[in-house]
């Protein structure tokens, strides 16, 4: 009989930060092999059911009141003076003895009545969509796919036909139970084996999480993705509603402006074979039909309010197509521009390029530029980057170790008609959508023109040389943002750093907080001009840095951060119409919930580069990865507030004070 230790468990303090930082004109050959079996959409087939671990996954925890006011307090040192520091202290300490403290018991009790979800769950869900802004720029970002670099296989629609059909795979053996369950394992010789899987999968799921954790091994959150296919975010005034259709098998592809769809799973529930998957996309690509006048996929960048209302009135004319467009199983885009490696082209083209060949209210757009290079853009409400990254590798690892798509030219890799399967969605637009969709591109090209978009390479170190130094190679990436930013603007500022907070029952994210008083001490005395501060020192003080931001990581990727915990509280306040507490009221809350520098890490071998928009107006979105040899980062912000090029040339500047730190 397995026996537990509730007091172990209950400390499972070793989970990873790594888990936590929250794309021809002859017909081809095509590889039947990969057909020729009953396995036809399968990724794989798991020996643990996908869900397995899902009912026994640990809840997140709702942390101490006293907690959360006190790494409150040590996020806004660094960011206060005296006189300020002091008035907020005096009202963090108002806030733990009274209202607060009777939230927190009202929270707490709540969350006890909702066994069956986190307490940051909901509050989460509401603040995506009752938010009223446009979602393009200030929510959806993009995450853009490595080249395939055999020959062919760039070719646009050979390399769209096998993303879709690996898609679709994804999507089979999710559906079925048979994509492997999110794991992280600590220690991979051991968990990362056929026992493991077996031991677990014979295990009931009410308790098959603790006997993963014997092995050390974290079963993450999966609840997300269910959202991930045949989903959408519909606009509705004040609030929108997430719009799921599961029996949909129909895709929806963009090109000029322009819907089409066909079915890529018959009734019988086989899919397409390859060679007609490719036909139907290189007939849709050869539609001569000219660029839409009015492109409705503006509409979707618009304020939420003023989109439903424009919905409205296209759904009077258009309710069947509106329909194809929500259930489809995703949107592939096919685009006629080139963005070759240049990451700034890359990011401008993924992020949101010209606006007539979106639809950003999809669960995620996979979009393939001309010349073949591929990213995915998604909307944030409905998830996190845990399932988008899975989702990401498990698509780009299958189009191309089992691609069934081959650029050769065999014209006899379909038979079909693919007139017979592909159906362009012909819209009744009336005047006043017309007006709408008018309104809505100048506004979208007013907003995008404003952003700018620069990237930093930094090649001189990356983590080989921090593991070398025992240092966090995160913590000195950070770091590099704060030494970058006390250099351009002489202070300091308030930062996020995203962290997922999967390893508990629909845990979201929780902020990490890169700005603190070890990373000011530095910034102060690597920056100095009017005092010399000994190597030996810096070089203590960068090791403090690193071990505070690596202690910080770990609490947020525990659900022990302040950030969340304040913000279920204050909501809680407001849906009980309680008079909201002075804590909430004071400017340094809403000054440290201002973040100027905005950022996420993008590890994964098969991301080129990924980005999104600054979060505030005078902002900087910092879009980063580190290699072994390599520090590089995608810097947007919006003119004239802020200099990217400016910022990118401080950012050298501070890498160049840190490496000479580093290696004397």
């Amino acid at each position: 009989m397995l026996k537990f230790n509730p007091k172990k468990i209950n400390r499972f303090d070793k989970i990873i930060k790594s888990h936590s930082r929250i794309f021809g004109s002859s017909l081809p050959v095509i590889n039947s092999r990969f057909y020729s079996s009953g396995n036809d959409l399968y990724l794989h087939k798991s020996k643990i059911p996908t869900m397995h671990f899902q009912p026994s996954l640990p809840r997140l925890p709702v942390p101490p009141l006293e907690k959360t006011c006190e790494r409150y307090l040590n996020a806004q040192t660094p960011l206060l003076d005296g006189e300020a520091l002091n008035h907020t202290r005096k009202l963090v300490a108002d806030f733990q003895a009274g209202s607060g403290k009777e939230l927190n018991q009202q929270l707490v009790e709540q969350d006890k009545m909702n066994k069956n979800t986190s307490y940051i769950s909901a509050p989460w869900f509401d603040m995506y969509l009752k938010d009223r802004q446009s979602i393009v720029l200030n929510y959806n970002p993009f995450l853009s796919f490595v080249e395939d670099k055999r020959a062919g296989y760039m070719d646009q629609t050979v390399r769209a036909a096998n993303f879709l059909i690996s898609a679709v795979r994804f999507r089979h053996t999710l559906n079925t139970g048979m994509l492997e369950p999110e794991v992280y394992h600590m220690n991979p010789k051991k968990s990362d084996t056929d026992m493991f899987r077996t031991v677990t999968s014979l295990l009931p799921s009410a308790v098959s999480w603790y006997g993963a954790y014997l092995y050390k091994a974290f079963p993450l959150d999966m609840s997300q993705y269910s959202n991930l296919f045949n989903s959408t975010r519909i606009p509705e005034i004040g609030k929108d509603r997430l719009f799921r259709n599961e029996e949909a098998n129909h895709i929806l592809i963009m090109r000029g402006g322009h819907f089409y769809t066909f079915d890529v799973i018959n009734k019988e529930g086989e899919m397409l074979k390859p060679g007609e998957v490719y036909a139907c996309l290189d007939y849709i690509q050869r539609d001569a039909v000219a660029p839409a006048e009015h492109p409705l996929g503006y509409l979707t960048s618009e304020n939420r309010d003023k989109w439903a209302a424009a919905r409205q009135l296209l759904e009077q004319d258009n309710r069947e197509q509106m329909e194809a467009i929500d259930g489809a199983l995703f949107n592939l885009v096919l685009d006629d521009v080139t963005t070759g490696d240049d990451r700034q082209k890359i990011t401008k083209t993924f992020l949101h390029g010209n606006g007539a060949n979106r639809w950003f209210d999809k669960s995620f757009s996979l979009i393939v530029a001309a010349d073949g290079n591929a990213a995915i853009n998604f909307e944030h409400s409905w998830g996190d980057g845990v399932a988008v990254m899975r989702f990401f590798n498990e698509v780009l690892k299958d189009s191309t170790e089992k691609a069934t798509v081959l650029p050769n030219n065999l014209s006899t890799a379909s038979s079909i008609d693919p007139s017979h399967y592909v159906k362009r969605l012909d819209f009744h637009v009336s005047d006043a959508v017309k007006t709408a969709v008018d309104r809505a591109r100048s506004t979208y090209q007013a907003a995008t023109q404003s952003l700018g978009v620069d990237v930093f390479v930094h090649d001189a170190f990356g983590k080989k040389l921090c593991k070398e130094q025992k240092v966090s190679p995160d913590a000195v990436m950070q770091l590099g943002y704060q030494v970058a930013y006390h250099l351009q603007n002489g202070g300091n500022c308030a930062t996020y750093e995203s962290c997922s907070t999967a390893a508990f029952k629909h845990g979201r994210t929780e902020t990490m907080r890169p700005c603190t008083t070890q990373t000011k001490a530095f910034c102060e005395a690597v920056n100095s001009t009017r005092r010399e501060t000994s190597h030996s020192e810096l070089r203590a003080m960068l090791s403090d840095c690193s071990n505070y931001h690596n202690q910080l990581t770990k609490e947020a990727a525990m659900g022990e951060g302040f950030d969340r915990h304040l913000f279920a509280l204050k909501y809680l306040s407001e849906q009980r119409s309680m008079a909201l507490p002075s804590l909430y009221q004071d400017a340094a809350y809403a000054a440290i919930n201002y973040n100027i520098l905005s950022t996420s890490t993008l590890s994964s071998p098969a991301v080129y580069c990924g980005g999104f928009a600054p979060v505030v107006p005078d902002g900087y979105g910092l879009g980063y990865s580190i290699d072994d040899n390599m520090l590089g980062a995608v810097v947007t912000t919006y003119l004239p507030h802020r200099s990217g090029s400016d910022f990118v040339s401080c950012l050298q500047s501070a890498y160049n004070k840190i490496e000479k730190v580093l290696r004397n």
